[in-house]
């Protein structure tokens, strides 16, 4: 079993890479290129807001897993933008390969699975696959379409695409989408309908990749954000699964987990080991999770909230799997560059112990375990060199 997790854990800090992979588009705000797993983060979010529009052979759980790895060969072939010229075989070609690399970290049987949804995105023939192609057509236009100073190369690209590219099957699988993106680029006032009554929570969303944490990226000195960080968990969460009790049902922790950090767009994101006052953090929390989630529909609006508030309360055992998830990510990520942000508030192991062990302990005992003899030995290698 320690081989095996060690093998999870080996492919977990692997994909740390795609926060490093830059897009062609840009952020809402236009302050810099957005990465792909904030990208991909932003998809799978996508995905649970627009579950109701689409057909009833739709298994959006399965959308959200298949957008949560489908650019991870990206870590090695990196991005193609659609209006460049390309040999798109050749990039075929490349990803396959890169697809066997990345997904062959981890253990035979995982690897199996997850290779198989990546390969069932690509093919794009079934009704999952199709949504979550929908999906991915869909963000950057809107990406360009609803920020407030769009570039202009970037909305011809957007035109062009609209008109005769990628996205031009849309104005017949997703027609809502279609017009509402047509009616942007045209400067038609735009109708109210089931898709436009989504999309400013959506857009809204997008300020997430640019709420920073204390920890760092295990391959850069930059800081993650919560958008990203949001988007490796649920990885974490879905690879280690086995970890957890067999009462504890994935598919709600990984919505969990893409809902945690949304309140931090108002409240920002205040370090475990910072200080903190946590009632009055604890209230703006609140109220950035209602003006957020008051965004959406009323059902929506009421069921992203509840499963908000089952995370921050950690009493299912749903919940508790996804805390010890959100406590276990930063230490792999702070053993991997050197102490990280334990260095940077002076962290010793007994914080450690009181202050990430138990929620972990809770969770996912297992985790702990595989933890814990690191931790001892990072902290008197530690000891060791400042004495």
């Amino acid at each position: 079993m320690t081989d095996r997790l060690s093998d999870q854990i080996a492919f977990l800090k692997r994909v740390d890479d795609l926060k490093t992979i830059e897009r062609a588009n840009v952020l809402l705000d236009q302050s810099r290129p957005e990465n792909s797993a904030e990208h991909s983060w932003h998809l799978a979010l996508w995905a649970l807001t627009m579950a109701p529009l689409a057909s009833d052979e739709v298994s959006i759980d399965r959308v959200i897993r298949m957008l949560l790895l489908h650019d991870l060969v990206e870590i090695i072939v990196g991005d193609h933008p659609i209006h460049l010229k390309t040999d798109w075989q050749a990039v075929a070609a490349a990803e396959q390969s890169a697809a066997f690399e990345i997904f062959g970290l981890l253990p035979g049987d995982q690897s199996d699975r997850f290779l198989a949804l990546w390969c069932e995105f690509e093919a794009d023939t079934t009704p999952d696959a199709r949504f979550a192609k929908v999906l991915d057509r869909c963000q950057p236009l809107f990406q360009v379409l609803c920020a407030s100073k769009p570039q202009t190369d970037h909305l011809d690209v957007v035109r062009e695409n609209l008109e005769g590219g990628r996205a031009a099957y849309l104005a017949e699988v997703f027609p809502l989408a279609y017009r509402h993106a047509h009616d942007l680029q045209s400067g038609t006032e735009p109708e109210d309908n089931a898709f436009t009554k989504r999309l400013p929570f959506l857009t809204e969303a997008d300020q997430l990749k640019s709420v920073l944490r204390a920890s760092r990226l295990m391959t850069s000195d930059r800081f993650e954000n919560s958008a990203e960080h949001s988007w490796h968990i649920m990885l974490y969460a879905w690879v280690l699964s086995e970890h957890a009790g067999s009462e504890v049902r994935i598919d709600r922790v990984l919505q969990m987990l893409l809902l945690h950090d949304i309140v931090e767009i108002d409240a920002g994101d205040h370090p475990i080991h910072g200080q903190v006052d946590h009632a009055a953090q604890a209230a703006k929390e609140e109220a950035a999770a209602k003006r957020l989630f008051g965004l959406l529909p009323e059902i929506q609006r009421t069921a992203f909230a509840d499963l908000w508030n089952e995370f921050e309360a950690a009493e299912s055992v749903d919940a508790r799997f996804a805390k010890a998830v959100d406590r276990f990510q930063t230490p792999i990520a702070n053993l991997e560059t050197g102490g990280g942000s334990w260095v940077d508030y002076n962290v010793t192991f007994a914080q450690i112990e009181t202050r990430v062990r138990p929620a972990i302990e809770t969770g996912a005992p297992r985790l702990w375990d595989w933890l814990r003899p690191q931790l001892i030995a990072y902290f008197l290698s530690a000891k060791a060199v400042s004495g």
